[in-house]
Formats: C-alpha cells, structure tokens, sequence
C-alpha cells in the first residue's frame, strides 16, 4: 500500500483555481479507484486530458486459451519466449483466469513510439533482465534486476531500456494490488514485524512535463482488446499531483525473510495481495536451525489453490533439472513437494541462494498456446522414484 506522496505543482486546496504563470488554468484530474471509495490522486494537467481526435482502430489481443480445465503439473521454459522489438507485442500470456493473467515479455527495443494504458488491470512486472526508466504520466521510476514495479491500472506509460536484453514476469490483476494488510496496522503503517516498510517502497521522483499539442498515440487495453486513441495535448502534461495512487517499484533484495526453527509456510514470504491470489518472494535465507529441520519444504496439497513458482536465480534445492526462468505450475488438488532425493539432500544445509516469485490462485488457471509452446511435457512424472 503507498502511502501519501506529492510532487511537482499542486495548489493549496483541492478543487479550487490553480493558474499558470501567464494567468491560465491548470485542469485537475482525480485518479482513482473503487469509484471514490479507493486509493486516489489529484493531477493537475497544462491542457485538459479528455482532448480525444480520433480513435483509430480496436483489435483483440485476447490469450488463445489451449486448455480451460488442467490438472496436469507443467514446467514452462520462460526463455523461450522470443524476443520482440515491440513492446506490446512481446508480451505474452501463459497462463489467465478472471482474476489475473500471467505474462512473459522479452522486449527490445524501448517503447517510445507509442504511450501504453492498461484500464483492464493492474500490472506487476518483475524485471528478470534488464534496466532502464518507466516513464509514466506521473513522473518516473528508473529500474533494474530484482525490481517488481507496481503499475495501477490507469496509468499512462512508456518504457525506456539500457539494452536489447531484457526479460519480465509480469501479473495482470483485475482488482487492485496491495501489500498485505497484516503487515500494517489501523493507520496503514507497516508493522516493525513486516519483512520490509515504507522506506523500502520508491514512487516516482522525476517528473516529466510536456506543455505540447499535437498528434499523439495512446494504445488503451480494456476487454482484452487494444483501442489505439489520438490525442490532442501530450499525456505527460500533469505539473504536479498528490494523493496514494501511482506507480512505485519494490526490491525482491529488500525483503526481509521470517526464518524459524523448523520450515516455515509459505504465507511468511507474502509480499503483495489481492482478492484472486497472493504473491511471495523466495530470497536467499538461511534455513531452519532445529537440529533435526529439514530445510526442504514438506509435501502439501494445494487444495485450494493453483500455485506458479518463477524461478530467477541461484540453486532451487528441492527442484532438479529447473533453471532460471522456469515456471512451474501445480494444479489445486494434486499433491507436489520436494523431488526425489532433495529433502534427503537438504538435511544438514545452513542456507539458500535461491531467488524465486510465487503466485497462488485462487481459482483455477487455464493454459494457453503460448505455454503449450514452450512446455516440458514429461515434467508431472518428475516425482517417481528414478
């Protein structure tokens, strides 16, 4: 959850005259959510944001579902996602429900051609490979490795990237995301037994005003169909804001691991919540110091759940034959734990390097070509004894 943060120009009281240096107005806008019950912001704009000249076209973008109904374990190669020079256009969906779609994206090229809003949904992306600046309408956010950068939905943004090599995870949630609402008390503070804190969440800190008519193209997702908009006035026209909602990016190095004992569960590496899933982070840790723990997570069935796990880095000690940028997927209802031989492994170990995102479902995810494409089809026979 953000907490309040202002930047730029904004005058003394809401919903009053703001002008300009030459005795203009400034146009204010409220940023929303949950009608006006949500979290909020109010921008203020050098030419009124509504100036729509033209919609050019609408086209669907909707995932291709292979199979609505799995219960097959499944073991995803996320590197062989192709490369795309477009940014929209390398993004691919692998696995979607009602609540949210899972997305793997390898872009190119940064995405300067055109501006980009998500109305459908929230994105989380996770950045695997790669650095750069996202540049949104309410001021920028530079990014590398380890990021998860938090984009509500709503936000107008591009993307500017150091290099050809990058790779994201990204969530698409359609009800807004969140920090656990145990990690803070009534105020909305973040609790001293929270793994990380306000200090460890970065809004934007540059912003970057245009006070420019003209032709500009925004590409708007909503219904799973993009709808290509022209502009008359810049979308980074906003002199100033304030307010809980805009983007803001989060370390996965910042998180501070609850160790125990004995193994400890899953919830204890919650970092984001929303009303279809939950999301963790797997950092490096040291293990559970009981003189007879077993370091390896016990078997479990997700009964009510379907749990992705996105490896990113370092030794996946109760997984064999997973690199990095593997996704794996464990249908709700068939039990899954350790493969063989690696809790016997574990027993003894002092730590883990392992970097990891977890995403549980509350409803079932259904499977697309995409995934299909890049799948290791033998991966539900991995716990049979070799």
């Amino acid at each position: 959850m953000p907490y309040y943060h202002k930047l730029g120009d904004i005058p003394k009281k809401r919903h009053t005259v703001f002008r300009n240096h030459e005795g203009g107005f400034y146009y204010e806008e409220l940023f929303g959510t949950i009608g006006f019950d949500g979290m909020s912001s109010l921008l203020y704009h050098s030419h009124r944001p509504t100036q729509v000249k033209e919609i050019i076209k609408s086209y669907d973008v909707g995932p291709k579902i292979a199979l609505e109904k799995n219960m097959k374990s499944l073991a995803l190669k996320g590197f062989l996602i192709p490369p795309n020079s477009d940014y929209l256009k390398s993004r691919k969906t692998i696995l979607t429900n009602s609540d949210c779609s899972i997305v793997l994206a390898a872009p190119k090229e940064s995405l300067r051609k055109y501006f980009y809003k998500n109305v459908d949904s929230d994105e989380l992306i996770f950045v695997h490979k790669g650095s750069g600046t996202l540049r949104t309408h309410m001021g920028n956010i530079s990014f590398k490795y380890g990021d998860y950068l938090l984009i509500p939905r709503g936000i107008i943004y591009q993307i500017d990237f150091d290099s050809e090599d990058n790779r994201f995870f990204i969530v698409e949630a359609r009800n807004p995301i969140y920090t656990p609402k145990r990690y803070r008390n009534w105020f909305g503070q973040h609790l001293e037994s929270s793994p990380f804190c306000e200090r460890d969440l970065h809004g934007p800190e540059e912003l970057e005003t245009y006070n420019q008519k003209g032709d500009f193209i925004i590409k708007v997702k909503k219904q799973d169909q993009i709808h290509e908009y022209i502009y008359a006035a810049h979308p980074f026209s906003v002199v100033g804001w304030d307010g809980y909602n805009y983007p803001y990016k989060f370390s996965i190095h910042d998180f501070e691991p609850i160790t125990g004992r004995v193994h400890q569960p899953p919830p204890v590496h919650q970092t984001f919540e929303n009303s279809g899933f939950t999301i963790c982070s797997f950092v490096p840790r040291l293990f559970d110091y009981h003189p007879n723990a077993i370091p390896a997570p016990y078997n479990h069935s997700n009964i009510d759940s379907d749990e992705v796990l996105y490896y990113v880095d370092g030794n996946f000690m109760s997984r064999r034959n997973i690199k990095e940028g593997y996704i794996t997927l464990h249908p709700a209802g068939i039990p899954h734990g350790p493969h063989p031989g690696t809790m016997e492994k574990s027993i003894g170990e002092k730590e883990t390097a392992e970097l990891a995102v977890m995403v549980d479902t509350f409803k079932p995810l259904m499977i697309t070509e995409e995934a299909l494409n890049i799948n290791d089809d033998l991966y539900y026979q991995s716990w049979l004894d070799q």
